[in-house]
């Protein structure tokens, strides 16, 4: 039976719900909005409600033209989905590759997709001396044979970047062993000029690229379940749309994402905060003896002395991600979602007594 051992995931609240009488939980295992879903997009899912009744659009047609009028990308280039993991699925699915290449530590759902439809997997491992950030190692592993590469920008759980130059570069070298780059971009928007970072502008030039993005997380809009797809070629997009079900994405979600591509401050509104309160958490992490990697994204990636920190902080109410299921990384690694300035404050003061309690 599938059960909370199987889950792989941050974000699990039900698991531990059931907490002292009156106390909250706080989740900084998800990496979400710490300003939550915009007015605007509740509101839209709220009113699209009456309209549930019929089918959702199976072509997504309103919103692909929102998607397309925001990225400046072709509709006809745009899949949707039911979340960027079942974008995922659908894409391995729908290209059938030999085998994948997946760095580590990153994002589980590229390996389990892969392994889902039957590829073999190559797992390259970034370097901890180098605060595992992508180098050299992984243009040079890109070769002929190779049929499938998974890049997340900024990787989770490190929230590390790479430059665009950079992955033009790796672009090319897929090009040329005929591989197709799949660039995860879900967390882009939280970065200090991300877009300079971001291929949405080398689309035109590599046939074999996908961009995969979400609203799960800039728009807090996780339990609604909303990504997309921009993909090189018209013909990709029309195979991996054909490869999913024909209403992944409901009638609430699809008035949601019309609804948040319509905000215009609250991406920048969003990054000042997260930087402000990244910087808080990191200082409170240092000073409790943390070795703190750095981030440019809305979570931060750290190491702690022992496997316990979520034994011991849930005893405050408080959830974080323990990273020893990623590959290259033991008990010892953790990582936390920025989070309001009140429930960081929250878990600063949970940390300073765990770690006196240490000393």
């Amino acid at each position: 039976m599938y059960s909370e051992k199987d889950l792989i995931h941050g974000g699990d609240i039900y698991t531990h719900r059931d907490l002292k009488p009156g106390q909250k939980l706080l989740d900084f295992s998800a990496n979400l909005n710490p300003l939550g879903m915009p007015e605007s997009v509740k509101q839209a899912a709220i009113s699209a409600i009456s309209a549930s009744g019929a089918y959702p659009d199976p072509l997504c047609r309103e919103l692909r033209e929102a998607i397309s009028q925001n990225e400046g990308v072709p509709a006809g280039q745009i899949v949707c989905g039911n979340g960027a993991a079942d974008l995922l699925y659908r894409l391995v699915w729908a290209v059938k590759p030999e085998n994948g290449l997946v760095l580590a530590p990153t994002f589980a759902e590229y390996e389990l997709a892969l392994q889902n439809a039957g590829a073999e997997t190559e797992i390259l491992p970034l370097s901890p001396e180098k605060g595992f950030a992508p180098d050299e190692s992984v243009l040079d592993a890109v070769k002929p044979g190779v049929s499938l590469v998974f890049f997340c920008n900024p990787n989770n759980p490190t929230g590390l970047t790479a430059g665009r130059e950079y992955l033009c570069r790796l672009a090319e070298k897929c090009r040329e062993a005929e591989a197709l780059l799949v660039i995860d971009e879900c967390f882009l928007s939280f970065v200090e000029n991300g877009a300079e970072k971001s291929m949405v502008p080398a689309l035109s030039r590599f046939e074999n690229l996908l961009i995969l993005k979400a609203f799960t997380k800039l728009y807090a809009m996780a339990g609604l379940r909303l990504g997309y797809l921009l993909c090189g070629s018209e013909k990709l997009a029309g195979g991996i749309a054909a490869s999913g079900q024909a209403w992944s994405v409901s009638t609430p979600a699809q008035a949601a994402g019309v609804a948040a591509l319509s905000e215009k401050d609250y991406a920048s509104k969003t990054r000042g905060y997260v930087r402000e309160n990244r910087a808080f958490l990191q200082k409170e992490l240092e000073e409790a003896g943390a070795q703190v990697f750095p981030s440019e994204a809305n979570y931060l990636f750290f190491r702690w002395q022992d496997g316990n920190l979520p034994e011991e902080l849930l005893k405050h109410g408080i959830l974080i991600r323990s990273c020893k299921n990623y590959h290259s990384l033991d008990e010892t690694y953790y990582r936390i979602a920025v989070r309001t300035a009140e429930e960081n404050r929250a878990f600063a003061a949970a940390l300073r007594q765990i770690a006196g309690q240490k000393g």
